[in-house]
């Protein structure tokens, strides 16, 4: 299923929203013009690798440990990678900065991707594969979407069979797909992981995850605001 829009319309013009957009697509232009070695010491300088990143928990110097869990927010392996999470920012994302605000955006933004990092180094400690991608800053995004607009609707594009269709779909629908997907090809209710270990799967889980929680903070602290009035 791909999204294509929202039901919902943003009060004010998104563009933090925009300005990451743009940020993954300049990084990318800039990928494209790396030779292939150059190309794979990028990943592997600024990309997140979870073998590296806990040796360096145990250093007092080197390089900080937060430098390559925010890079790698804005690096992508190809051009489906960068289309696919472009689009789903692009969905979703002016929503969400519409209700956390525009710094607020930034910060939780940044908070998704990097909880999503901490997740998949958690559960792939041994690894020495770069990890890049925008993947677990939208998820973040998608589950504080669930959380802020349960009754918006996405119009979404629908393969049947050989054919293409549009249906709107409940976002709550929508996303409880995706999410299922997500836990799928992690192996959690598959017994074992379905997909290539390329695909942070447990990346997309721990930002999804991230993104609802803070969503549902800011409803509370809202709520507990609107009451001390």
């Amino acid at each position: 299923m791909i999204p294509l829009r929202d039901s919902v319309r943003p009060q004010k013009y998104p563009f933090v929203n925009i300005l990451f957009i743009v940020l993954n697509i300049a990084v990318f232009a800039y990928q494209l013009g790396l030779e292939q070695e150059q190309l794979l010491q990028l990943y592997h300088d600024f990309g997140v690798i979870p073998r590296r990143f806990l040796d360096l928990l145990g250093e007092t110097v080197g390089r900080p440990l937060w430098l390559p869990v925010i890079s790698s927010m804005f690096l992508h392996g190809g051009w489906l990678h960068l289309l696919g999470n472009m689009l789903y920012l692009w969905v979703f994302g002016d929503n969400v900065e519409d209700r956390f605000g525009h710094g607020g955006y930034i910060l939780f933004y940044l908070f998704s991707g990097t909880a999503a990092s901490l997740v998949h180094i958690a559960m792939n400690p041994l690894s020495d594969v770069p990890t890049i991608g925008a993947s677990g800053a939208v998820a973040g995004v998608l589950g504080a979407y669930l959380v802020l607009f349960p009754r918006a609707r996405v119009l979404t594009l629908v393969p049947i069979g050989i054919f293409l269709t549009t249906i709107r779909l409940p976002a709550m629908l929508f996303l409880f797909f995706w999410f299922l997907i997500q836990l799928i090809n992690a192996g959690l209710l598959a017994g074992v992981a379905t997909s290539a270990q390329a695909v942070a799967w447990w990346a997309h889980i721990g930002g999804f995850i991230a993104g609802l929680s803070a969503a549902l903070l800011l409803l509370i602290l809202r709520k507990i605001g609107s009451l001390g009035r």
